[in-house]
């Protein structure tokens, strides 16, 4: 070997031993010292942050919820059936948090973000932790743009607006899933994101959704998050949460996002299983004494953003499932009081044909008129009022044979009211054909046309008006209320029509 390359190593060595810097990584470690029904008891992580994550030895991942003095109570995010006792469990020393990303969109997630519809993985490096703090007063701004949701039930007299939050409520089988699924399909063209939570569903009714949703052209601004009925509590008690952050990243971008959690009552009974096996004390149903909070710091987080922090607006329908109508039950009258209103859906209604089956009486908007474009505000203002009025009436005149002429005229536009606010699901109507039939309802038009006519006068009318009534559907889509123009036109048009329905 020459000198030159002996000296030549030399330098090499010389430089890889300045370069060299040793790299102590600490790691806290603890052992299982108990295991069941999804919940670890962990002893030896003492400096462990409350919702921190955790890694198993066989790499399923769990989240620290109880922190005692001598052990922690994690809870398993995956199968908890291999893991034994005395295994090692290592903190990540990361909070909670889920990958988020624009190429979600159109995907069916589990409760970690995580892809399960077999399209390959999404790939992306931002995250967003489960848990945040709701926006401050400062940066929201007043709810005062509409969620039309193609229901004429609700956005004539419960108006929905970007940025509230509206519970839809009522026992199983009224149709409430369907209230939800009519909202996503209408937002086509509306330049809003969805995001569907299914907690605690069967799998087969989470794909007749998703099928659903796809046959209608939603998927393309849809994401559905799921927690199936098969996995554990745990899945569903985070489900939610992660649909929050996830809308979260799209409302942070400046963009608008319907969020629908089906169904809340799931989650708190999956709540109340982990805390149960979690030791911690019971209250009123059983439920934690958290439970409260448990949906209130979720449902906060909807809101709308002020120009300053990027104007973009998170919408929550919550949908909360009652027994036996009671709407006075624990987890209803908590999630009612977070809530800015809510869409009662009542079973003898359902049975009766009017579908959907929306109780006016119960049913309010707290939002109100504000969150309605001009022409619908107008055309809606009396509306409930007459329906209220009517349902007290229609039980009053049951009683009594000879009512004066005013109650009968009163009694007969309420029944076509009825009628007309009747739709079968998964066909939204645009807020130009509501208003137009509503108008036709409201100025008396149609109280010649016999009751049993009404739904075909109605698909009549509409198909007439856009032939006859351009000047008042172009008043409404371009300046959201009509000019007297307009408005004479549409009368011209309904009584012309109206006159060869009737001959």
């Amino acid at each position: 070997m020459t000198t030159n390359n002996k000296n030549q190593i030399v330098e090499n060595l010389r430089k890889e031993i300045d370069n060299f810097k040793a790299e102590v990584k600490a790691e806290k470690i603890g052992h299982v010292v108990e295991v069941f029904d999804g919940i670890a008891k962990v002893s030896g992580l003492s400096d462990i942050k409350a919702s921190e994550m955790v890694t198993f030895a066989n790499g399923v991942e769990g989240v620290a919820l109880n922190l005692e003095e001598d052990s922690v109570g994690v809870i398993v995010l995956g199968d908890f059936s291999k893991i034994r006792e005395g295994d090692e469990v290592k903190a990540t020393g990361k909070i909670l948090e889920v990958p988020v990303s624009d190429l979600q969109i159109g995907r069916v997630l589990n409760a970690l973000g995580q892809p399960i519809d077999g399209k390959g993985a999404v790939k992306t490096d931002k995250t967003n932790p489960v848990e945040r703090v709701a926006s401050g007063v400062m940066s929201r701004q007043s709810v005062d743009q509409p969620v039309q949701t193609g229901i004429k039930a609700i956005d004539a007299l419960i108006p929905i607006g970007r940025g509230q939050r509206e519970l839809i409520i009522g026992d199983r089988q009224t149709g409430k899933t369907a209230i939800a699924i009519d909202a996503i399909l209408n937002q086509k063209g509306q330049n809003m994101i969805c995001v569907y939570v299914s907690i605690g569903q069967k799998d087969s009714k989470l794909r007749k959704i998703e099928t659903r949703l796809a046959e209608g052209g939603a998927m393309e601004y849809t994401i559905i998050v799921s927690a199936g009925s098969s996995e554990p509590a745990a899945m569903s008690y985070i489900a939610p949460y992660t649909g929050v952050a996830i809308a979260e990243h799209f409302m942070d971008a400046g963009k608008d996002v319907l969020i629908i959690y089906d169904d809340l009552s799931k989650h708190a009974v999956a709540y109340r299983e982990i805390s149960l096996l979690l030791r911690r004390p019971p209250g009123r149903e059983a439920y934690p004494g958290d439970v409260f909070y448990l949906h209130s710091r979720l449902l906060e987080r909807a809101c709308r953003k002020n120009k300053d922090y990027g104007g973009g607006s998170i919408t929550a329908l919550p949908i909360i499932e009652t027994q036996a109508g009671d709407i006075s039950a624990y987890i209803p009258t908590n999630v009612i009081s977070i809530t800015d209103g809510q869409i009662f859906l009542e079973t003898d209604l359902f049975y009766k044909g009017v579908r959907p089956a929306v109780n006016v009486g119960f049913s309010v908007s707290r939002v109100g008129g504000s969150a309605q474009i001009k022409g619908m505000k107008k055309v809606a203002g009396t509306l409930k009022l007459d329906l209220a009025q009517f349902r007290e009436l229609e039980a009053f005149s049951q009683f009594g044979s000879d009512l004066d002429d005013a109650t009968k005229r009163q009694l007969e536009r309420g029944k076509r009211a009825v009628e007309m606010l009747k739709q079968p699901q998964y066909s939204p109507v645009v807020v130009e054909h509501q208003i137009i039939t509503l108008y036709a309802l409201v100025k008396g038009m149609i109280d010649e046309v016999p009751v049993e006519k009404i739904k075909e006068f109605e698909a009549g009318l509409i198909a007439y008006a856009e032939n006859n009534a351009k000047t008042f559907l172009k008043d409404i889509r371009e300046t959201k209320m009509w000019t007297d123009a307009g408005e004479a036109e549409l009368k011209q048009a309904i009584g012309d029509y109206k006159a060869g329905f009737l001959s």
